[in-house]
């Protein structure tokens, strides 16, 4: 599909992919020259350096860099090198494996051989003699069998296209609710993240973003994941979004809510509150409000590790430690 043939809405939204233009944000701002934080295929570093690399102006080219992003042996080291160098463009690389067939068949290849390299390229078996002098009889150009050589595994077009139509409608809500897609994100993610660092604000975000940074590849599975939240949540605050602060009676136990006053986390975002405590202090508050500590505890069979989370982050200010009431 071609981005001239489609509406405004749509238009705005394929630049997501090339530029920060739709956030409103500049790259300087975010740490990214391209807007993709959060959408899924698209987020990782990865993929956003493709991104940077091929400038994708429709649809059909997004759908050619899922391709190219999910084979082995596709991008790196063979496609990335291509367009580079100005040996080819992303509409001429190889990214999926009916590429090969269809592009063979197209410079009058016979049906059935056409199939059987494409076979056996996707499945990383390279190319026979009789195919690689087959394709040199059909005058395909050498930088294309040479690609071929190189490839691993190929992803079908139609997955390719599945993924991108997914992940083009979340852009979509990104451009245009952005508030409920960082409530959406936030809540799918909420494992990852840290409401007191997060909730603390922007520079500290982007202080805690350079640390992890630094660290190169010494960072754990956990580490890498609350990279990956704190860059989203870098770009909502600088697209002049914010954070409500957690509410022992108004926040949700996992889902982040959208309010007049910002985002509101849930009790589960807090490290050490898990769902199940999170749930059972919902469930404990709709009875009514808590007296103390102690009725809180009663109530909610919440561990003492839970309660001082929440006393640390101010989530029981105000309330008494226990429920006798003194005379004197």
């Amino acid at each position: 599909v071609d981005a001239r043939a489609i509406p405004i809405g749509e238009k705005t939204t394929m630049k997501l992919f090339s530029t920060t233009e739709p956030l409103g944000v500049t790259p300087e701002e975010i740490g990214s020259v391209v807007g993709t934080y959060g959408i899924p295929e698209f987020g990782t570093k990865f993929v956003r350096q493709m991104l940077e690399d091929t400038k994708p102006t429709t649809f059909a080219e997004l759908i050619r860099i899922s391709g190219l992003s999910h084979g082995t042996d596709v991008w790196l080291n063979n496609a990335q090198d291509l367009i580079r160098s100005n040996i080819a463009t992303l509409a001429e690389v190889i990214s999926t494996r009916d590429d090969i067939m269809l592009y063979l068949m197209y410079r009058g290849m016979e049906p059935t051989l056409a199939f059987k390299i494409m076979e056996n390229v996707r499945k990383g078996k390279g190319l026979t003699p009789e195919m690689e002098e087959a394709m040199i009889n059909s005058n395909i150009p050498q930088w294309y069998i040479d690609s071929c050589k190189k490839i691993k595994y190929m992803f079908p077009k139609a997955h390719a296209v599945a993924y991108v139509i997914m992940a083009f409608r979340i852009a979509y809500f990104k451009v245009y609710y952005p508030k409920a897609f960082y409530a959406a994100y936030f809540t799918v993610r909420g494992e990852d993240f840290d409401a007191e660092l997060i909730l603390q604000g922007k520079e500290a975000v982007k202080e805690k973003i350079r640390y992890l940074e630094s660290r190169g590849n010494d960072l754990s599975a956990k580490e890498k994941n609350l990279l990956t939240i704190l860059e989203v949540a870098l770009e909502m605050y600088a697209r002049g979004f914010g954070f409500a602060p957690i509410d022992l009676y108004k926040s949700d136990s996992v889902c982040f809510l959208v309010t007049e006053n910002g985002l509101l986390p849930p009790l589960k975002a807090l490290q050490g509150v898990g769902e199940n405590a999170a749930r059972s202090i919902v469930e404990a508050r709709e009875k009514g409000e808590f007296i103390s500590i102690e009725d809180f505890r009663e109530r909610t069979k919440v561990t003492k590790t839970v309660i001082e989370v929440l006393k640390s982050n101010n989530i029981l200010k105000n309330i008494p430690e226990t429920s006798q009431l003194s005379l004197f």
